[in-house]
Parts: structure tokens; sequence; C-alpha cells
């Protein structure tokens, strides 16, 4: 007897041929993240035929030129390496468009080559707009795609966009954002992309939670005593990166989005089915019942944030935040910040939800710990060894994606001492090869349709919702002045404060 819950999971991404345009095509994220994706969807014989795509951007080149730069970076970064004879064939589907992102008559000729384009693909009109330029064009993009008739799906075919992130940089401007993307393109034909959601394991915490009988009857309160979500970075401000990040910070540039979405996922109840809406009806519901740190006293209370001083990395010698290319000299944006939440289900009431972002730490890695309450200690209080800790159910969302399990043992010999082990999960020995870079899934998904791992509408105002509340409490503590902004030496897991926040709980942050 066959089974419709794996015929439904295997069925229902099927890509159709497009016409991609990416906006902001000679962009880092285009030359390092879109096209290697296309190219390596096209190694693996995932993209279908007939796929065009068109970069559309403000400097002046012919196709032969914007090929040349690809090429040399898709060298430098394609997961499946570079092939020269398959970038041939791939190069033949890419071609230039020249424009400034205000100028009318550019979106006009856009429209005319996509009608041509058509034409030689015989009437098929997919049209997939990526919006990959600085977020000040956004509404530019989006208005003049919709004043040259670009948005509207004709002849049984469909039009859609991709918007990345950062969507909006508080709750007003994303919901602004909103308004002008669904005055242009449906809620259906709208995807707003984030890459955290198209990485393997991310993917994989549902089927983790939901298949597997072992963990989903113990995923509540009652065996669960906290959760951890940590995304470090090594990193500082390379690249002349302190501009954007002076004006972001890590709240808003990493938890406003990407950690929050996957706490989502792990707070989440089970979706009536896995439809797009089936499964985001429940990770919002998830952060509309995060308690709201509504005030500068809970925001000091539960939310710690940080900036790095001088220090060293790897063994190298490294600045403090303030002291890098491009950032205020008193700036008071945070490199670090984390978080206490607690979201107010049935589910989860009582546990905490440690969050924490850094750049300059030790290591770049991220994931979720589930850390399970320890069994009764009646039979091993008197034995030596780690037995108190309880179960640790590790999530590595990044680099080295997979699963472990800690569990606690008997260490051989003749007396009874137990010790924590780890059963390890990796995806790459597991199944024999690496995991698609998060981008390739995405793009596949928005050519087929499915909206899964994009974010919503009410998903991403009801999380600005929920920092805006913070940022207010940083910055106007009803006397005027800022919060206090603590500081941690480059190279360091993080400031005290960070540490204190969980040991008010009686909890300590995971060793990564």
């Amino acid at each position: 007897m066959s089974n419709p819950f794996r015929e439904d999971l295997v069925s229902r991404s099927r890509p159709e041929a497009c016409t991609v345009v990416i906006f902001g095509a000679t962009g880092d994220l285009t030359h390092r993240k879109l096209i290697p994706a296309l190219y390596n969807l096209a190694i693996d014989g995932e993209l279908p035929t007939g796929v065009k795509i068109i970069g559309f951007a403000r400097r002046d080149k012919s196709d032969e030129v914007f090929r040349d730069g690809l090429k040399e970076l898709n060298r430098e970064v394609s997961r499946n390496g570079h092939d020269e004879e398959i970038w041939g064939d791939f190069e033949n589907m890419v071609e230039y468009h020249q424009s400034e992102f205000q100028d009318a008559d550019g979106y006009r000729r856009l429209a005319e080559r996509l009608d041509a384009i058509d034409a030689e693909r015989g009437g098929k009109g997919n049209r997939l707009f990526y919006i990959a330029s600085a977020p000040e064009y956004f509404d530019d993009v989006l208005e003049h795609l919709k004043s040259a008739g670009l948005n509207e799906s004709r002849d049984g075919c469909w039009s859609r966009v991709i918007v990345e992130k950062p969507f909006g940089v508080d709750l007003a401007s994303a919901r602004h954002l909103n308004e002008v993307v669904n005055q242009t393109f449906e809620e259906k034909d709208t995807y707003r992309i984030d890459h955290y959601l198209g990485k393997e394991t991310a993917q994989n915490i549902m089927v983790l939670r939901f298949a597997n009988a072992i963990f989903e009857p113990l995923w509540n309160s009652r065996y669960i005593k906290q959760v951890q979500i940590t995304c470090a970075e090594h990193l500082g401000m390379e690249g002349g990166r302190g501009g954007y990040y002076d004006k972001s910070g890590a709240l808003r540039d990493m938890v406003q989005n990407h950690l929050l979405q996957l706490l989502s996922l792990v707070a989440m109840e089970p979706p009536t089915d896995l439809s797009a809406d089936g499964v985001r009806d429940e990770k919002v519901k998830v952060i509309r019942s995060l308690r709201q740190w509504d005030s500068p006293e809970l925001v000091e209370e539960n939310v710690v944030r940080a900036q790095y001083s001088a220090g060293h990395v790897h063994g190298k010698s490294v600045v403090g935040y303030r002291e890098e290319d491009r950032v205020d000299p008193e700036s008071m944006t945070e490199t670090y910040v984390a978080l206490r939440c607690m979201v107010d289900t049935w589910r989860w009431s009582g546990v905490p939800f440690y969050i924490r972002m850094g750049k300059r730490l030790p290591k770049k890695a991220t994931e979720i710990s589930v850390h399970f309450r320890p069994a009764p200690n009646v039979l091993f209080n008197a034995t030596p060894g780690e037995t108190d800790e309880g179960n640790v159910l590790v999530i590595r969302i990044q680099p080295d994606e997979g699963i472990s399990l800690r569990m606690v043992s008997k260490i051989p010999g003749t007396t009874l001492r137990l010790e924590p082990v780890k059963m390890d999960f990796h995806y790459s020995t597991s199944f024999g090869k690496g995991s698609p870079e998060a981008y390739e899934r995405l793009l596949l998904d928005a050519m087929a349709g499915d909206a899964t791992l994009f974010a919503r509408r009410d998903e991403v105002e009801e999380a600005w919702r929920f920092i805006d509340h913070i940022q207010r409490g940083w910055h106007d503590s009803g006397e005027g002045d800022e919060l206090s902004m603590a500081e941690f030496v480059a190279g360091s897991w993080g400031p005290e404060e960070a540490d204190a926040l969980l040991e008010k709980d009686g909890n300590s942050w995971r060793r990564l």
C-alpha cells in the first residue's frame, strides 16, 4: 500500500522553467551566492531546462564582461568546483541589463527583453524577480516593476518576487515595505528569503521532532529544562562592513530573522499538513507567544548587549569594535547580544530559550542545544562522574551540519564510574555527500511555488514587534540615557554579564 505522506514529500517541489532577473547583479551576493547556486543546480541536473538569467544593475557592462566576473568568483566558491565545459553551457543562459533602479525606461526595455526571451522559449513566460540590491532601492524596484506591468501573471504563467534581508529596520519600515510589496505582488507570489531556513539541518528540525517517537513525546516543559541557540562568528568588520553594521547591530542583523526563525522551528506545534501556510501558521504562533520585554527594566533583566575590545582571534591581534574602519568611535551598536526568551504556551511554560550572537568569538558555528532535565539521581548520587547535567541534543546548523546526543555511560572497568558520551551524526558521512547550499534549495522552491521556507508577512512583523521593544529599552531608559553596554575581549566567548544572565536560572552556556 502506498504512503501518501511520502508521496507528498517526494512530489511537492517541481521547479518550472523561468527567467530569473537579479536586481543588484554586480554585488557580492550575486557573485558569491546566487550565481554559484544556480551553477551547482545545473551541475546536479536540478535546474529546469530553459532557464534564463538576467543581471540588472547600474554599471555599464557587456554580457561578456559580466560573465567573466561571475566565472572568476565561481572558480573560488562553487560547492562542486568549477568545470569549464559545464560553465560554458551555463554562461550561455546569462545576460546583462544595464539600468538605474529609478529609470522607468530601463524597466520598459527589460519588459521587451523578457518578451523576446518568452517568444524564443515558445511563449512560456514564467518570471522570477530577485531583489538583491541595497535595501534603499527595494521600493524603487517594486514600484517600477508594477509600472512596467512586469508584476502581472499572463496566460497561465507566473510572476514572483524574492526579497532579500534586511526586510525593514523596525516594525514601521517592515510594514511599509510589506505594503509596497503587496501592492505589487500577491502574498502567494512574494518570497521573503531567510537563507538559514534553506540549510539542511534547519529543514531537518521538523523531521527530527515529528518523525521520531523517541523525541516527540519528550518535546515539552516536563522533560526539557532549557534551549540554547548560538550563532558565533570569528570575523569582525572585514571588507568595509563597519559602515553597514554600525547602523544595524547583532540584534537586528541576525536575531530578528535567522535566530527567531530557528526558535520558532524548535518551539512550534505540529502543523496540520506540510503546506507552506500549514507550517507558517504554527511558526507565527510561536513568535506571537514570545513574552514581550517592553520596558527598560525588563530589557536590562533579560537582555545583554556588548562590544568586543582589542584581543586575539586565531592567534592574530585584532582591534576593538570602535577602532574598526567606518565605525563611530563612540558607537553604541552591539556586536554581541544575549537574550532570555520565554515562549508563553502550554508546551513551553517556564522553559527559557537563550539566544546569543556575537562577532569576534573564538570560532564560527551556529547550533541549537536542547537540554533535557536530569534523571532522578537516586541510584548514582554517590558515584563519581558527571551525571547531573542531563542529556543534551545538539543540532549543528553550520559549519559541520549534523546532530549529536549526549548521554551518560559507564566507563569500562571493574568499578562503577559514569561519564557523558556522545552519539554523533554527520550529514556528509552518513549520506556520502555534502549538503547543498541554502540558496540552491530556496531558488528551486521559488521556481516551484513552494513558500514553506520563506517568511510570511505576519512572521516578519511579529518578529519586529518583539525586537522593537528591546531597541526602545536600550535607547530610552526613561531618563534620556541609554542602558549600559558591556564589553568583552575579542577571542573570548562574550561578556561576564551574559554568563550571569543564565546563572540567575541555575544554567550555564554550553561549551561549543
